[in-house]
């Protein structure tokens, strides 16, 4: 059962499109404004504090749930369409589909799949590094943080360029396009974004058990197949460590190997020597480790995973 407690703002640490980060009596405490409003310093707020105190990995942040000092706050979207669904935090997000008729086929744009958030910069800057004048369109599922103003690494790559247009699918929100599904959004992404590849995954905070189909990323196989059954070109971003400290993550995932079970399309699996898989149901395709760390160094970005580099 979540947990509740009432703070007062002592601090506003940082402000952008949907976030305010800010210091509270009970803690560090983020706002999504387009849910809540803005808050200010000597507010009274109420603070989720379940994560936090549960040890997740939200980096030791409260979520603002409400301010008090606050009688009616009135935010009108742009459509009927409404996301995080029969909760007392649903909002009129729209959606890109109420009002835009787009194709429902790919035409063969590559589609890569990741199974997580900090995988998209790297695939996004491994692409741009051949294609340099190439449109990136990241559409980020429902699978894990529902919030894209959440993402700070989203602002990074937009401000590196890595990274031209944002869909959010299902009850993900805050692109620069809201997609009621995934398959909807990757045609938003190519038809409506003009995407010459597609990067989906979901944003921060993956949920895993350790049970082989007890996590998010086995959304991953769904996507796949969406993107071939549309006329895409599928493409499976594999998760490789050779630092992780879980047996069952070092090496290729099992994250990955449960992800090539489920998916009955016939994909591209790229990976490196060393992180070598056998799959005869899809197409493996083994290359030296190219030179990512150089790629974003020069886009002056860094990427964590995790708490890892």
């Amino acid at each position: 059962m979540p947990t509740f407690e009432t703070a007062e703002v002592t601090e506003v640490l940082l402000e952008r499109p949907g976030l305010q980060r800010v210091g509270t009596t009970a803690g560090r405490a983020y706002v999504l404004t387009q849910l809540i409003g803005t808050v200010g310093v000597g507010d009274r707020v109420v603070l989720n504090t379940t994560a936090v105190g549960l040890g997740l990995g939200t980096g030791g942040w409260h979520v603002v749930h409400w301010s008090l000092s606050r009688e009616h706050l009135d935010q009108p979207g742009p459509g009927h369409i409404m996301k995080v669904r029969y909760t007392s935090l649903q909002c009129d997000t729209g959606a890109a589909e109420e009002v835009r008729d787009v194709p429902d086929d790919l035409a063969g744009t590559p589609v890569v799949v990741g199974t997580l958030h900090s995988q998209v910069p790297l695939v996004a800057a491994g692409y741009l590094h051949h294609h340099p004048d190439a449109r990136v369109a990241y559409v980020m599922t429902d699978g894990a943080a529902l919030p894209l103003a959440l993402s700070d690494l989203v602002v990074d790559m937009q401000q590196a360029a890595l990274v031209h247009g944002t869909v959010t699918a299902g009850h993900a929100f805050g692109g620069d396009l809201e997609a009621v599904s995934v398959p909807s959004a990757l045609t938003l992404a190519v038809h409506e974004l003009d995407a010459d590849l597609v990067i989906v995954a979901m944003g921060p905070g993956v949920v895993g058990t350790g049970a082989a189909l007890g996590t998010t990323a086995v959304e991953a196989a769904a996507v796949l197949d969406a993107a071939a059954a549309l006329g895409g070109d599928p493409i499976c971003c594999v998760r490789a460590s050779s630092a992780d400290r879980r047996e069952r993550h070092r090496g290729v995932s099992h994250h990955v190997s449960t992800v090539l079970d489920l998916t009955r399309s016939r994909v591209t699996v790229p990976t490196v020597l060393g992180a070598e898989l056998s799959r005869e149901d899809h197409d493996v395709v083994v290359t030296e480790p190219p030179p990512i760390a150089e790629w974003l160094d020069a886009r002056d970005l860094r990427v964590t995973t995790m708490g890892r580099t």
